[in-house]
């Protein structure tokens, strides 16, 4: 069952194309994967998907109420003088969720130390975590995440993806954008790559390099990339 898709969907700012007719869709309780370099059109692919911009045509879908929706991006919108735990108890009174599972999230996320820390004291890698912890309060049905790990370390970012998987397997669907790799692998049922407003390739990570470089594992998704465009994803 589809979950998220776009049909030739187009998007110019000013005289600079961002996208042109893109077309993608995503399967029900799946962990899409969208690769791209920056400035090729990701975040705008969110943004339009979850109704802060208007694309210039094309077709959009989302099977979620606007309450059934999960949103990291960049732009964290926290509350910089309320603590960690006030912050999402603010979107606790919204959703109506019991404590218990307020605390829950910050745990998940490994927040508990630092839940009445007041948001400008905490590091860039622990205000994405909370913003993660708030986007999953609510147990979306559909999550979107703009490189969720993109400011973690290592071991952070296991815990993050093991966050990503479950919520995959209680039955969310995840749409993520990421530089890492790796990340792509390990986490992306499927994915797609994105470059100059285009998508170039899409398919099970392990499909697409065994397309292109048959003898080579899935961790070459790198190498596909520069292979279909003459540079990397940095």
């Amino acid at each position: 069952m589809i979950s998220v898709s776009m049909k030739n969907v187009s998007m110019s700012f000013g005289a600079n194309s961002v996208l042109k007719k893109v077309t993608f869709e995503t399967n029900e309780g799946e962990i899409f994967g969208m690769l791209g370099p920056s400035g090729s059109g990701k975040t705008t692919i969110i943004n339009i998907l979850t109704k802060q911009l208007t694309a210039d045509g094309g077709e959009c879908y989302v099977a979620a109420k606007s309450d059934e929706i999960g949103l990291m991006l960049e732009n964290d919108g926290l509350f910089n003088r309320l603590s960690a735990l006030d912050n999402l108890i603010v979107f606790e009174d919204i959703y109506g969720i019991p404590r218990h599972r307020t605390l829950e999230a910050i745990e998940r996320v490994g927040l508990t130390n630092a839940k009445k820390t007041k948001v400008y004291a905490l590091s860039k890698g622990m205000r994405q975590r909370l913003v993660l912890a708030r986007a999953v309060l609510h147990t979306p049905k559909i999550l979107f995440l703009d490189e969720p790990t993109s400011a973690l370390d290592p071991m952070t970012a296991r815990g993050i993806y093991k966050l990503i998987r479950d919520l995959r397997d209680g039955g969310s669907t995840i749409f993520l954008t990421t530089h890492n790799m790796e990340e792509a692998t390990y986490l992306c049922d499927r994915v797609v790559m994105l470059y100059g407003g285009n998508i170039i390739e899409q398919g099970a990570p392990k499909e697409i390099c065994e397309r292109y470089h048959a003898t080579k594992t899935v961790m070459d998704l790198e190498a596909v990339f520069v292979e279909l465009t003459g540079g990397g994803l940095a």
